[in-house]
């Protein structure tokens, strides 16, 4: 990217001006829909998947859109807590074909293309300034586009259902940046003024990232609008107070309905094992290797894992690799800013938009999540696409030879990364086969164990989630999602004694388990132990008052209990 305002002309933009305008503005967005398409048709039957069952398969706000509170509203310890948009979209989606997992799917796709013909908007007329790329200025937006909608980092984001929460995120993000650049081009701004802050307050509502997209608007005004920061701010003072406004959307979802994986930092909050004891220094420690590993997933797409697990960077040879990885990307961007601010926008943007995610503040439930790449991935992809565009200028002096390479380099890079995303998707085939990957591929992660061992007892194979469930507690003992899920294939085996013992060695390293406290309640009250059945649906109760087959045996437990005194 480049900071020059001058336009330009050459054989690019003549062949751009050939074509009637109808066309050109049709064959971009007909082009990324075919291309999403062929990455993503197989995972349009994959099923739902972890946090997509408290979210789709057992939420019940989202089985009526009317009251609208009642859809915008989340279930207890739920992903979608202090995130009322994505919630909203998944009732229109159960209204639209209830649990029909195709129509999830093919809504998240919709997202995705549509934030891929946005960034290719911004990508243009940014590139469009310079007088050395007007020319190119379409087909090198249009890479980018291509090559940011089918990189196959992109499938835990667009496959993984309830990950919408980052593609609607990526989508206000890149729309408020988007009307912002319009804002600045006409006379009458206020629209596109309008839209960029509506689309900021959308995004606050999606997920907690869109926090520094407000920092995002001022420094590109600064980078390739405005000479000075005091002339943006002079120019668009009004854009700025608005988007500093939704600030306060942002805050006060997150005090009325905090979600799950801040639970932990707020007084009062509960917790697994899984998601306590790391403080801040330690995140960032880690996270600096993480970062580091984002950018060599986004170069290089190999292995892709649904769940990294959780773990805590140490040692100097565990933290020194992707410290250094990381103090070159700040320092560069620093010099960059400086220098060439176009690249350093690139370096800034991806360092910015990870930052709420890979800094100091523990996002407790992974320390390493492949959709945190969706928005940072698109300034690896237009880096990319620049810098291949100039080094193939550098090596090849012949103009035919060089469109041709480029062409080439383009198509093949395209081609292969729409290859490895359909294959990626292949393992969301079924909840075995992804958590088979991921246990696989981290066969240290209890959690991936659990839920492989999950899977395996949904599939019928009790002897395999048992095998499952052991491994995660023997790598974590304090596991309670793992003892709670022991104790339902205990159950299963018709084994209720042992099953009672798992729910309350899950309940003794976390009380707040609702669903332990329900099955350990159904069994006691078959084995007709009404009283401490009772107490334990009241708790259900206590911590998710929606719970209605909790409320239906609260009263079934309370009737037997009275027709037992009569006797």
């Amino acid at each position: 990217m480049c900071t020059h305002t001058e336009h330009g002309s050459g054989p690019g933009g003549a062949l751009t001006r050939a074509a009637p305008r109808w066309a050109r503005g049709v064959a971009a967005p007909a082009l990324l829909t075919a291309l999403a398409a062929a990455a993503w048709a197989n995972s349009l039957s994959a099923p739902f998947i972890f946090d997509d069952r408290p979210a789709i398969l057992g939420n019940p706000h989202i089985r009526q859109l009317w009251p609208l509170s009642r859809a915008l509203s989340a279930p207890p310890r739920s992903i979608l807590g202090g995130r009322p948009v994505p919630g909203l979209t998944l009732a229109i989606n159960y209204a639209l074909g209830e649990l029909d997992v195709r129509g999830y799917h093919a809504f998240n796709l919709a997202l995705h293309v549509l934030s891929a013909l946005i960034l290719l908007g911004i990508v243009r007329r940014t590139l469009a300034r310079s007088a050395r790329l007007v020319s190119a200025a379409r087909p090198l937006a249009l890479v980018a586009a291509a090559i940011w909608l089918v990189h196959p980092l992109q499938t835990d984001a667009v496959t993984y259902v309830t990950q919408r929460t980052e593609l609607l995120m990526g989508l206000f993000y890149l729309l408020t940046l988007y009307a912002a650049i319009r804002a600045a081009e006409g006379s009458r701004s206020w629209p596109w003024q309008t839209a960029s802050v509506v689309s900021c307050a959308l995004g606050m509502a999606s997920k907690e990232v869109m926090i520094t997209a407000p920092l995002m608007v001022m420094l590109y005004d600064r980078v390739f609008l405005y000479p000075s920061l005091a002339e943006a701010r002079r120019r668009r003072w009004p854009l700025y107070a608005g988007l500093m406004t939704t600030w306060a959307v942002l805050a006060t979802l997150l005090m009325l309905s905090p979600p799950h994986h801040l639970l932990v930092l707020i007084p009062g909050g509960h917790a697994s094992v899984l998601e306590r004891g790391m403080t801040p220094w330690e995140y960032l420690r880690t996270q600096v290797g993480v970062i580091a590993r984002y950018l060599g997933l986004a170069l290089w797409p190999h292995p892709l894992c649904l769940d990294h697990g959780l773990w805590v960077a140490r040692t100097a040879g565990e933290v020194l690799p992707g410290g250094l990885v990381v103090a070159g990307l700040v320092g560069g961007t620093a010099w960059a800013l400086r220098r060439h601010p176009g690249t350093g926008f690139l370096g800034a943007w991806f360092l910015v938009v990870l930052a709420p995610t890979s800094s100091v503040v523990p996002v407790v439930t992974e320390v390493m999540a492949e959709r945190r790449m969706h928005l940072p991935l698109a300034a690896v992809a237009v880096a990319a696409v620049l810098g291949g565009y100039a080094a193939v200028g550098a090596l090849v002096r012949s103009d035919s030879r060089r469109a041709a390479l480029r062409v080439s380099l383009a198509l093949a890079v395209i081609a292969t990364l729409t290859a490895l995303t359909a294959r990626r998707n292949v393992d969301y085939g079924s909840e075995v086969s992804i958590w088979s990957d991921a246990a696989e591929k981290r066969p240290w992660n209890p959690r991936a164990h659990n839920n492989l061992g999950n899977a395996l007892l949904r599939a019928g194979d009790l002897d395999g989630a048992f095998a499952q469930y052991a491994e995660a507690i023997r790598l974590e003992p304090d596991y309670a999602e793992a003892h709670y899920n022991l104790g339902n294939a205990f159950l299963r085996k018709g084994r209720p004694t042992d099953a009672a013992a798992s729910y309350a060695a899950a309940l003794r390293i976390d009380p707040e388990l609702a669903p332990a406290h329900y099955n350990l309640g159904n069994v006691q009250l078959a084995e007709g132990r009404f009283e401490e059945a009772i107490a334990h649906f009241g708790e259900v109760l206590r911590i998710d008052p929606d719970f209605e087959y909790a409320r239906t045996n609260l009263r079934v437990a309370r009737e037997r209990l009275a027709a037992a005194g009569q006797r």
